[in-house]
């Protein structure tokens, strides 16, 4: 049984990002894959930013690197990304369960809306005795929101959302004007979806334009609308 305290394992706590790199690498072309132990390495590369003494910009630029080099689904390499965010959250508990890689640690994804469910005990209990087909079924048992307590659209912070389903993530190194134009154009579409509409962009030159422009727009939507 593979616990955190075998040498499969002992590359996490090394200071070199390229030893973590390569353990990662080892462990996804060996024959006894842990996907815990993958997880927890990429956990660390995204956690500490070691991507970028390997010289990736980002956690999905390396994660993109890592899919080509070794052959590894994108997809697969994210959730056992997932994987190890999770199990570093739940250690505490995870440990006292004695929950290993024989347990299927394919469930842990699922761990965080189980717990909606509760109580705690006898969802850990039941991550750790249930097949990833029955635990991910317990965990979707959870009372979904109901269509009308979902807005259409909702901007939290720099990540809009439509119908509850994630559809844009402004960058954040954009700067405030990029940003706050973005932001606008966003939102004003947005509403002109949720009452079946149309948006007509236009270009202006300057701040004065626009305000200009707005005034006369605004009576001329008037007009189109009376007749």
């Amino acid at each position: 049984m593979k616990t955190l305290n075998d040498e499969l394992l002992d590359y996490l706590c090394s200071e070199d990002p390229e030893e973590i790199d390569r353990g990662i690498r080892d462990i996804i072309r060996g024959l006894g894959l842990s996907i815990l132990a993958i997880g927890l390495g990429l956990e660390r590369i995204k956690r500490e930013k070691l991507f970028l003494k390997l010289n990736y910009r980002n956690i999905t630029a390396y994660i993109e690197g890592l899919s080509k080099s070794t052959g590894s689904d994108r997809g697969n390499i994210f959730s056992w990304l997932k994987i190890g965010e999770t199990y570093l959250k739940y250690q505490e508990e995870l440990e006292l369960i004695g929950f290993t890689d024989d347990n299927g640690p394919t469930k842990l994804p699922y761990l965080e809306r189980a717990l909606a469910l509760g109580p705690k005990d006898e969802v850990f209990d039941k991550l750790k005795t249930m097949s990833l087909r029955d635990f991910k079924a317990f965990a979707r048992s959870t009372k979904a929101e109901s269509p009308e307590d979902i807005p259409f659209w909702e901007l939290r912070g720099n990540i809009l959302y439509i119908e509850g389903h994630r559809a844009i993530i402004l960058n954040r190194n954009l700067g405030l004007r990029n940003t706050d134009m973005l932001r606008s154009a966003i939102c004003l579409a947005c509403r002109a979806l949720e009452k079946n509409g149309y948006v007509v962009a236009v270009h202006l030159r300057s701040r004065k334009e626009a305000r200009r422009f707005r005034a006369a727009a605004k009576r001329v939507r008037a007009r189109i609308q009376r007749t």
